[in-house]
């Protein structure tokens, strides 16, 4: 098989997470109306935005959208526009601002709260359980694709197949709690209103600067060692979860679909010793892996849009010429290895 060619560039980078598969550009076709992409500003908003904004005038649909978020960073707000992107500077959570938005018929929901949760649970709350519902009651006509997390799922014995969407769920900690009142919420909007979602269960999506990928390739680079506790990963490569996201419009129910979008099941050690391989220095193991860990089954993902486009081999890949490159990161440890749930 052919190597796929590294990614040279955070501009090329940016490219490759936005480029819309043709069937993200079938969807538009389909979908009628603008889009409002909430919490825009994240890891993996810009990207989403973007795509959804290359697919819509791929399709013809003449369909715009529109990316809000508080734009504490001014640069991307520009970058954004220039992609053909109009944006709104605004905090969700600040009072009025919901009625302040333009109404569209469809809604991609990405606000969430995760590190920093331990010692200001509230706002944790506030985000993740208070703001959907605000959110559900302002749109309760529009199409929603909400970001939800596989933290919802306990931890699930590794020996055993990994949960899909019907298993019981068992978060782990306030952070996980405060999703699982997200997802309830929503579904008391859905049911109340009739709004049409579906609800994605995402963990953990993987790009050159950011990702659990990431963060063991530069531990292993850096010689430092790798905790083995936490010792099996779903992982996805972003444009993939891009992907099947706004694929995920054609989903939307009343009460909510749900969704599971992640990659593969990996082993810690066999991606470590991999990275090792490929930067030519062996990786240094802590630990041993427990019994069980935060797992997802994406089988009903992948039978309805297909499997991942990027395989694994070529994340490791291009993460490890990023890295022995000294490429940027986002500086943000997904911090993966967390068993008690505090973040």
């Amino acid at each position: 098989m052919t190597a796929t060619p590294p990614i040279a560039s955070e501009s090329e980078l940016e490219d490759r997470l936005s480029q819309p598969p043709p069937a993200v550009v079938e969807t538009f076709r389909r979908l009628p109306g603008d889009v409002l992409v909430l919490g825009a500003g994240g890891k993996m908003g810009p990207s989403l935005a973007r795509m959804a904004a290359r697919a819509a005038q791929a399709a013809g649909s003449g369909a715009c959208i529109i990316a809000v978020s508080r734009f504490s960073d001014a640069g991307l707000r520009q970058r954004l526009e220039e992609w053909g992107i109009e944006t709104v500077a605004c905090d969700l959570l600040e009072p009025g601002a919901l009625a302040r938005l333009p109404r569209c018929p469809n809604v991609v929901y990405m606000p969430a709260r995760k590190f920093g949760s331990s010692g200001a649970e509230w706002e944790t709350w506030a985000t993740n359980a208070f703001l959907p519902g605000a959110v559900g009651q302002a749109f309760p006509s529009s199409r929603m694709v909400a970001f939800s997390t596989g933290n919802v799922y306990p931890l699930w014995p590794v020996a055993q197949p990994p949960p899909d969407e019907d298993a019981t769920l068992g978060p782990v900690g306030e952070y996980a709690q405060s999703c699982l009142g997200r997802e309830r919420v929503l579904g008391y909007v859905s049911r109340r209103h009739g709004t049409p979602m579906v609800l994605l269960r995402l963990n953990y999506a993987v790009e050159l600067r950011y990702g659990v990928l990431v963060d063991l390739a530069r531990k292993v680079h850096a010689g430092e060692p790798i905790e083995l506790g936490m010792g099996h990963v779903n992982v996805i490569w972003q444009g993939d979860a891009n992907a099947y996201a706004l694929q995920a419009f054609a989903l939307c129910a009343s009460p909510p679909a749900v969704l599971n979008v992640t990659g593969p099941l990996v082993r810690v050690a066999d991606v470590a010793a991999r990275l090792g391989e490929l930067l030519g220095r062996p990786p240094l193991l802590a630990g041993a892996a427990a019994a069980t860990a935060l797992l997802s089954d994406p089988g009903r993902c992948h039978r309805r849009f297909g499997p991942p486009a990027v395989e694994l081999e070529t994340m490791l890949a291009w993460i490890a010429d990023w890295v022995r490159r000294g490429g940027s990161t986002l500086g943000k440890p997904t911090r993966f290895e967390v068993r008690d749930g505090r973040f």
